[in-house]
C-alpha cells in the first residue's frame, strides 16, 4: 500500500547509495509544510527507489482539500521534485493520476534540504505489488478501460511533446475499486521535435530492447507505447516480475485483438502504434474483419503472399507474374494486393495476427488501399487450377 516510489535506473552510481540509504524520517516524526503549514505525522516507510523514499502519514489538523491518510515522497534531489511538483499541479484534475496536495522543503540539522511531496494515497499499492500478492483476476473489458484510462494522461504529455519514460508497473497504483492511476513523473522530459530525447535515464524492466542495445539513442513517444505495451502484458498475464517477451504473446490468456496489440506494441520499433492516442482507438474500438475484396485482374498490381497455399509458395508466385503482377516477399507501401492462404496455427498473435497481417493492417490505417483476395479467387484469376488439394 504506497504510492509513487521511484525505481528508474541509470548510469549513474549514487542511485544505488539512495536506495540503499537509511530512511530519511522516522516514525511519529512530525514533518511541517510552510506552503500549506499543514503537520504530517509519520508513520512508516513503504516505498523507495532511484529518487526518494515514500512514508504513510497522517495529515493532523483539519483541511477542506487534503485528506487524513496520505504518502509523503522525500528526495534529497531538487530536480525530480520539481517535475513531479509542476506536474502534479498541470494534472491535478485528471482522474487518472496520483494526486500532489502539497510541496515543501524540509530542512535538515546538518544545514542539507530533503524535498517533500504530500501524494494521494493508493489503497491497493503499485501494480506490481498488486500483482505480487495475487489479486483478482481482471477481465479483459476491465484491462483494456483502465489501461486505456492510464493512455488518457499519456495523450496529455504526448499533445504537449513530453515523454514519460518510466511506465513502469512500480508508477502505475491500484487505487479504490482497482481504479489504475499513474504517478512518478520525475524523468518527464520535453522534445523539441518527433525525432526524440536522447537517453540517459531508464528502468531496465520495461525499456524496449533496441534502446536498451543503444541501436536507437532517442527516446520517442513510441517507446512510451513500447512501456505500456509491457504493462498490458503484465496485467492480462497477472506478473509484472519479468517483462513480457514477444514470443509469449499469443499464449496470453486474452483476446487475439488484444494480443494483437500488445504485439504491435512490444514488436518491431516503426510499427509500434505511433502515440497513445493511437493506442487508445485500439483498446477502445473492435477492428472490422479482414474480408476479401475484388479484383478482375491481375496485371500490374504488387502482390504479396501470406499463409499456407495449396501449392508452394514458388509456383504461386510465377503465376501471379505470369498474370502480369509484381510480386513481393511482404506487405509494403507498394502493395495493393495480398492473397491469404490458410493462416498458420502458431501466428504471434492469433488467427487475424500473423506478422503480414498486422502489416497489412497497419499500412490499412494509414490510408494505403490493399485489396486482400482468398487462395481461391488468386487461383481463378491467373486462370488455373492448384494441382493439390488442402
Amino acid at each position: 500500500m504506497r504510492t509513487a516510489a521511484a525505481t528508474t535506473r541509470t548510469a549513474r552510481p549514487a542511485r544505488a547509495s539512495i536506495e540503499a540509504s537509511p530512511p530519511f524520517l522516522t516514525n511519529a516524526q512530525v514533518v511541517v509544510s510552510p506552503e500549506s503549514r499543514l503537520h504530517y505525522r509519520i508513520e512508516r516507510l513503504i516505498g523507495r527507489g532511484g529518487f526518494g523514499q515514500v512514508f504513510l502519514a497522517t495529515r493532523l489538523g483539519r483541511s477542506a482539500t487534503v485528506p487524513r491518510t496520505v504518502c509523503v515522497k522525500v528526495s534529497a534531489s531538487i530536480d525530480g521534485w520539481v517535475r513531479e511538483a509542476y506536474f502534479g499541479q498541470q494534472l491535478d484534475d485528471h482522474p487518472r493520476t496520483i494526486r500532489v496536495f502539497d510541496r515543501f522543503p524540509l530542512p535538515r540539522l546538518d544545514g542539507s534540504v530533503l524535498y517533500c511531496l504530500a501524494l494521494e494515497y493508493a489503497e491497493h499499492g503499485d501494480l506490481s505489488a498488486f500483482l505480487a500478492r495475487g489479486g483478482k483476476a481482471w477481465t479483459e473489458a476491465a484491462v483494456r478501460r483502465e489501461m486505456a484510462g492510464i493512455l488518457e494522461v499519456l495523450g496529455k504529455l504526448h499533445r504537449g511533446q513530453l515523454l514519460h519514460r518510466d511506465l513502469t508497473p512500480v508508477n502505475v497504483f491500484v487505487c479504490q475499486g482497482r481504479k489504475l492511476k499513474l504517478g512518478d513523473f520525475g524523468i518527464v522530459r520535453p522534445q523539441s521535435d518527433h525525432r526524440g530525447i536522447r537517453v540517459r535515464t531508464l528502468n531496465v524492466l520495461t525499456a524496449p530492447s533496441d534502446i536498451l542495445e543503444g541501436a536507437a539513442p532517442m527516446w520517442q513517444a513510441r517507446d512510451d507505447v513500447y512501456q505500456m505495451g509491457q504493462l498490458l502484458g503484465m496485467l492480462v498475464r497477472g506478473d509484472a516480475g519479468t517483462r513480457l517477451r514477444k514470443a509469449e504473446v499469443r499464449t496470453l490468456p486474452c483476446s487475439d485483438h488484444l494480443k494483437e496489440i500488445i504485439y504491435r506494441c512490444i514488436g518491431e520499433r516503426r510499427k509500434r502504434y505511433e502515440s497513445a492516442d493511437a493506442l487508445i482507438r485500439a483498446l477502445r474500438h473492435r477492428p472490422t474483419q479482414l474480408r476479401s475484396g475484388v479484383r478482375r485482374s491481375l496485371k500490374g498490381v504488387h502482390l504479396a503472399f501470406t499463409g499456407i497455399l495449396r501449392e508452394p509458395r514458388r509456383v504461386a508466385a510465377d503465376a501471379a507474374r505470369r498474370a502480369g503482377a509484381l510480386v513481393h516477399g511482404g506487405p509494403s507501401r507498394q502493395t495493393s494486393v495480398v492473397v491469404r492462404g490458410t493462416p498458420n496455427t502458431r501466428q504471434a498473435a492469433g488467427r487475424d495476427a500473423g506478422l503480414k497481417l498486422m502489416e497489412i493492417k497497419r499500412l490499412r490505417e494509414q490510408g494505403q488501399h490493399i485489396t486482400l483476395l482468398s487462395e481461391a479467387q488468386f487461383w481463378r484469376l491467373v486462370g488455373r487450377r492448384p494441382s493439390r488439394s488442402a
